[in-house]
């Protein structure tokens, strides 16, 4: 591999997988309404948020870290109140109870107004203007959780943007292929690639924080325990389902704890990294093969995102755990052909999932794409695939990952928002 390449891959990884805590995508609104107050100079008296559709549905049921709530308000109210736009994806870092209750208060005096943004055609696209008085700010952020693509004060422009087609794509220099990144995760010196680790250890003490506590639905916590029959025993399985949906369990209650995140989602990075690291630990696999698997698991989640963008009609578990496939794969000691027929049979089963909002249950899907990932890398470990003939898997990996985005980005758009109908109805 050319050092160029090399070095372009290595940037886009540490563009794409970073900490955050909370759900990304009511954080990121936070985060919009942190920059606006920073902007206006003083605390708002009112603040309007128009949000995407998208964005609408993936905050409207998620736990806010620190706060025991849940929702767009107190995540907008706390943006105001404690948000620090420098802290991007740990905007709500330093948080603590009583700015949580001069929140409530600030939501009591009804100063806040969420609308969708009906005439955007983007999925991730947050517009946020605070009042004060005579003075009004404008912040924009699109295509990306952290983007301010428009910035404004009292009519004058301080950043702009909008000239650039928006898109919510996983953008880079490089464009990615399997066959590049499998290189890149398998050649690349092991010391350039330590920086994955870090995914490892966040991801795992989230884990551990929710197997001690009750968070969620608890799923995590039930499989570990198994207080009843012991359907699942007690080998590598069990602990790969609990450890990734316990983490999964605690984010979306609101734990303040940070994860890290793959393309712009906490539950994409805990699902590329817990199944990867529980076998590596269970299997004393050496810190190499950990870093290598860790590195494939992500970046075939970056490439996967790339086919179909950071917010989908699919649920991004579809995406996450395929990765995660790889990496068992290669864990197993599977070659490059076998790692492709572990991503083919991840297509064939779980393409179709939908994203119905973040919220807790997000946890048994989460257990449901892992589950699916350890079979498919089973199976590719027997070279067995699902062949041409059967749906929509293609002899072509390439183009197996673009009937999966297709359909989640074409065939899936009604039903995308039908979801949001059903939810914004109840």
């Amino acid at each position: 591999m050319k050092t160029e390449e090399k070095d372009q891959i290595i940037t886009l990884m540490k563009r794409e997988v970073v900490p955050a805590i909370g759900c990304t995508e009511p954080i990121a609104v936070a985060l919009a309404v942190a920059k606006s107050k920073e902007i206006l100079g003083g605390m708002p008296k009112q603040i309007e948020v128009a949000l995407s559709a998208n964005m609408l549905k993936n905050a409207m049921g998620v736990g806010i870290p620190g706060t025991g709530m849940v929702g767009l308000p107190i995540a907008i109210a706390l943006g105001a109140i404690a948000g620090k736009s420098e802290y991007r994806l740990e905007v709500l870092k330093d948080v603590d109870s009583e700015t949580v209750e001069a929140a409530k208060e600030y939501i009591r005096q009804q100063r806040i107004r969420i609308v969708q943004k009906k005439d955007t055609e983007e999925k991730l696209y947050i517009e946020v203007t605070s009042h004060n008085g005579d003075d009004r700010a404008t912040v924009i952020i699109s295509g990306e959780h952290t983007h301010f693509r428009y910035i404004a004060k009292n009519g004058e422009v301080l950043a702009d943007d909008s000239g650039t087609a928006a898109s919510d794509a996983i953008s880079g220099d490089i464009p990615l292929t399997m066959p590049l990144v499998y290189d890149f995760a398998t050649t690349t010196p092991v010391g350039e690639l330590h920086f994955i680790l870090e995914a490892a250890e966040l991801n795992k003490k989230a884990a551990e924080v929710s197997l001690r506590g009750d968070y969620g639905h608890k799923l995590g916590k039930m499989i570990f325990l198994q207080p009843h029959e012991q359907f699942f025993g007690n080998g590598i399985y069990s602990k790969i389902l609990a450890y990734t949906s316990a983490a999964c369990d605690a984010r979306m209650a609101g734990l303040k704890v940070p994860v890290m995140s793959n393309s712009g989602s906490g539950n994409q990075g805990i699902a590329a990294t817990l199944p990867v690291w529980v076998y590596a630990k269970e299997r004393l696999k050496s810190e190499e093969d950990l870093i290598r698997a860790l590195t494939l698991s992500h970046l075939t989640v970056i490439y996967i995102k790339q086919s179909f963008g950071r917010l989908s009609p699919l649920c991004g578990c579809v995406a996450a755990t395929t990765g995660s496939a790889c990496g068992l794969t290669y864990l197993l000691g599977g070659n490059y052909d076998q790692i492709v027929f572990a991503i083919k049979n991840m297509i064939a089963n779980i393409t179709g999932m939908i994203c119905d909002g973040a919220k807790p249950s997000c946890s048994l899907k989460v257990a449901t794409g892992v589950s699916t990932a350890v079979l498919s890398a089973m199976l590719a470990m027997e070279n067995e695939t699902v062949s041409s003939v059967e749906g929509i898997i293609d002899e072509d990996i390439e183009k197996c990952i673009r009937n999966m985005a297709n359909i989640g980005l074409k065939g899936m758009a009604a039903t995308d928002n039908l979801v949001l109908d059903i939810m914004t109805q109840k």
